[in-house]
């Protein structure tokens, strides 16, 4: 079992398909939030159960539960297949982020937050050396892990390979980019790679890419942290494709 910790993460997890087997509610700190969740368990016949801000604390995985924490089951990760599916479900070319190697959970949460709110089609990761999905990502994501496909991979590179036969062309986030984000066209298939906190993109993965590209900088801070530099690509192609 998998814990979904938050007001916003369980209230989606009710909505979406996920497989909840009992939600854990303390009153007093859930204030606000009790009916609609208690309200939702019930259309799906999901045990509620009340209690004190003690049980919930050990219960707790990440810390900040906000007085709900619901058990579910393992997070399911998703094929390849899935992106394309729900791309072609929606008539639009895919829009792909690959995360290489990023292993902070808290930034993992908040890239999936803004691909899923920017209309993305899914995010990969790797399944070595890299943050999977835990309840700590869900709670960053504010439940949107429950509606955007995440898939793990065993090689970043062969998947990328794999994209390419797809059709899709790989951007990689790099300092030394050939060209701005806003240079570039996004309005085909699309798949954008973001590196790790501390190394960036691993050199394979780079020479792996059709192309890099920058974001423009003025400060004396050359770089972003990986989730602001993911969020500010994720809305260039956001933007290009229109809303």
């Amino acid at each position: 079992m998998r814990k979904i910790e938050g007001k916003n993460p369980v209230i989606e997890a009710l909505r979406s398909d996920t497989g909840i087997d009992i939600i854990y509610i303390n009153k007093e700190m859930a204030e606000g939030a009790v009916s609609k969740i208690s309200s939702l368990a019930k259309d799906k016949n999901i045990n509620v159960k009340y209690v004190d801000k003690q049980t919930l604390t050990k219960l707790s995985e990440g810390g900040k539960h906000q007085g709900v924490i619901a058990e579910a089951e393992e997070y399911e990760y998703k094929d390849l297949d899935d992106i394309f599916a729900l791309a072609e479900q929606r008539k639009e070319k895919p829009f792909i982020i690959l995360l290489d190697e990023i292993t902070d959970v808290h930034n993992l949460g908040a890239i999936i937050r803004t691909a899923e709110c920017c209309g993305a089609h899914g995010v990969i990761i790797p399944k070595h050396r890299a943050a999977g999905v835990n309840s700590v990502v869900a709670k960053t994501s504010a439940g949107a892990v429950e509606y955007l496909p995440v898939v793990r991979v065993t090689n970043i590179n062969q998947t990328i390979q794999e994209l390419k036969k797809k059709g899709i062309w790989i951007y990689g986030a790099d300092m030394a980019g050939e060209r701005y984000i806003y240079e570039e066209n996004f309005e085909g298939a699309v798949g954008v790679i973001i590196g790790s906190e501390g190394k960036g993109i691993s050199r394979l993965v780079k020479e792996n890419c059709d192309t890099l590209i920058k974001i423009p900088m003025k400060g004396n801070i050359s770089s972003l942290n990986a989730s602001c530099a993911s969020s500010i690509i994720i809305y260039e192609v956001l933007r290009q494709r229109g809303i």
